[in-house]
């Protein structure tokens, strides 16, 4: 069996869709590694994996996590990991590396050590049909002008990753987008816009959903038909406002409504209708198989869950990729979209109410969950690295990915 090292950023959205693909890994009898920050330790312990911590403990997500800060962080992060990550590669010898599409000190890293690398896809996959956060853009210039440390900043880190390692292959400017001979794209051909303007070295596995342990704190027993559940996940944090306008609009549409407040205390949201079940965190997975209506910020890995259990969404965007997938839903049909700012509880209200009354968002919604369950998933992910590994030139350089 080989050896696969796995690296990635300190992100739930990033590190969740790996955790089903690295058990799979270990039952097959591959001895995996994964390079990860403190807080995700005992996720991923419990795939089996071997864990190796990043030193200096859990990086700081950017405030704002805005594209210009990120590709800083991302930089800056890299030049700061590399020197350790190097020496653990050293001494694992992985025959595969397998990082992040935002996780650049992966890239540098295998081609430091010549080793075969395959990229993962959390968000879109992205290319000059479909431009990613992290392009440029008139957003991303404006942005600059305005905060010109982080430019000094990323300028600083890139310059440094230049004269002290291999970047070839790495993107110039969108570390958010860093390709390789394979990637693998966690959501279905379906669902990824201009799916036929990539290449095969593209592959759309479908949402990455293991089994998760049950939480015997949650009350499923009360659950009364429709379920109506709302998140708005936990980088962009809701204010206790927002999450009680959507109670307030939900109430009188469902049996069960859900609220998952994420970093707000449930009891800031202060009285609620009684048919209102607010908690930190919920059992996402669990939920949304009883949902007939998801509001979501959007998040790829929530929207992918809800298309794969065929919830209509109503997506309130608020930053990184989360506008394009809101587009994406409302495009094919399966949601409808409301800028944050309007998201007051008599327009979620309306939104909401067309969803369930409207028979097309269901409809579109469980054609979207047939492509996404049909796309493989953790299964087929864990097939294509296999057979990354074991294909003759493997170990080809990413030359041809550079940013075109």
């Amino acid at each position: 069996m080989s050896t696969i090292a796995f690296l990635n950023i300190g992100m739930h959205g990033h590190i969740n869709p790996t955790l089903p693909v690295v058990a799979e890994l270990v039952r097959r009898g591959h001895a995996v590694t994964y390079h990860t920050s403190p807080a995700f330790s005992k996720e991923i312990e419990a795939t089996g994996a071997t864990v190796r911590l990043y030193p200096g403990g859990d990086p700081s997500l950017p405030d704002p996590p805005m594209p210009l800060t990120l590709l800083e962080g991302l930089a800056r992060t890299a030049v700061g990991l590399l020197p350790a990550v190097l020496s653990d590669l050293q001494e694992i010898r992985p025959d595969l590396i397998v990082h992040d599409s935002t996780c650049p000190w992966g890239a540098v890293a295998a081609r430091e050590l010549d080793v075969p690398a395959a990229s993962l896809f959390t968000m879109f996959a992205f290319n000059r049909h479909v431009p990613s956060p992290g392009r440029a853009s008139w957003e991303l210039l404006a942005a600059a002008a305005t905060r010109r440390s982080d430019v000094r900043g990323y300028l600083r880190s890139r310059w440094g990753l230049y004269r002290r390692y291999d970047t070839r292959g790495l993107p110039l400017l969108d570390l958010l987008n860093v390709r390789q001979p394979l990637n693998l794209v966690f959501t279905s051909r379906a669902f990824q816009p201009g799916a036929d303007e990539f290449d095969q070295s593209y592959r759309f596995v479908g949402p990455s959903l293991g089994a998760r342990p049950p939480d015997p704190s949650f009350p499923a027993d009360r659950l009364r038909a429709p379920v109506l559940y709302a998140s708005l996940g936990t980088v962009f944090n809701a204010g206790p406002q927002m999450l009680r306008d959507f109670a307030t609009a939900l109430a009188p549409l469902g049996g069960t409504v859900i609220i998952s407040t994420g970093q707000t205390d449930p009891a800031a949201l202060g009285p609620l209708p009684g048919n209102v079940i607010a908690r930190r965190f919920v059992p996402q997975p669990e939920v949304l198989a009883r949902a007939a209506l998801f509001v979501t910020h959007g998040g790829m890995n929530s929207a992918n869950e809800a298309l794969h259990a065929g919830v209509p969404m109503v997506v309130v965007p608020q930053g990184a990729d989360q506008p394009l997938v809101a587009r994406r839903v409302v495009d094919l049909g399966a949601g409808l979209s409301v800028r944050t700012q309007d998201a007051d509880a008599e327009r979620v209200n309306a939104l909401a109410r067309r969803l369930l009354d409207e028979p097309r968002f269901l409809a579109a919604a469980e054609g979207l969950r047939v492509a996404q369950r049909e796309a493989g998933g953790y299964l087929r992910a864990a097939d294509e690295l296999e057979r990354y590994l074991h294909r003759p030139g493997s170990a080809t350089r990413a030359d041809s990915h550079q940013e075109r």
